[in-house]
């Protein structure tokens, strides 16, 4: 495989491509292109610092603590952003990128069928919720730490996936009225990102199972 030919890539050094070839908690934030390019220390930079945050709060992490725990001292960080906030406001506006174009996919694949896309889109979320848990705790918590125009784009993106799911579950109830409908994919939400505090000791497999089989029984009763 060839090596990436970005910017950001280039600059570094082999010692610079971290975590090619195993799978990696709270990776969503990786600009992956679907064919397995490696990631480059940027995008190691936001992995590692939503690890961080979502253990220390982001007023209680230093630039220094992220470098730190990428590999490179603190003021290296500036190579790659231009401050602490903007690690997070890239953070959030990568994964919410990533959620409203994976739920996308999941109702495109289901070809029309309601309760097909239903289970994708149950699916999708909660592979992200338990593969992204520093993710799930960040995005929840720390959006008002970023500046007004970044938060601006975080939230339209955020209502752009709701409606993916309001869009599936009124396919699905046609005669519950909108309010019910949004309160609904809320609830959904709620209850498949409540994984970062609620998994214990069951596995990703068992957790799994849990949480779609009590999202479906949510979405689909009457």
């Amino acid at each position: 495989m060839s090596r990436p030919t970005d910017a950001d890539t280039v600059a570094d050094t082999e010692a610079d491509q971290v975590g090619a070839w195993i799978p990696l908690s709270d990776a969503a934030v990786h600009r992956d292109d679907g064919r397995g390019v490696r990631p480059t220390r940027r995008d190691e930079i936001l992995r590692v610092a939503a690890q961080l945050f979502a253990e220390r709060g982001f007023h209680g992490v230093g630039v220094d603590d992220i470098g730190a725990a990428a590999g490179i001292t603190g003021p290296g960080i500036y190579r790659h952003f231009e401050s602490k906030d903007a690690i997070l406001a890239e953070m959030l506006i990568r994964i919410s990128e990533r959620l409203l174009a994976g739920g996308q996919a999941r109702v495109e694949a289901a070809n029309g069928d309601p309760l097909t896309a239903l289970a994708g889109l149950i699916a999708w979320q909660t592979d992200f919720a338990l593969s992204n848990p520093a993710l799930i705790v960040v995005q929840d918590r720390d959006l008002a730490n970023v500046a007004e125009a970044d938060r601006r784009r975080v939230r339209q993106l955020q209502r752009r996936y709701v409606e993916v799911w309001v869009g599936t579950l009124t396919r699905l109830h046609p005669s519950t009225d909108q309010a019910q409908i949004r309160a609904r994919a809320h609830a959904l939400f709620g209850l498949i990102n409540s994984t970062p505090h609620s998994a214990g000791e069951l596995g990703p497999e068992a957790m799994s199972q849990v949480l779609t089989d009590m999202a479906l029984a949510a979405a689909t009763s009457s």
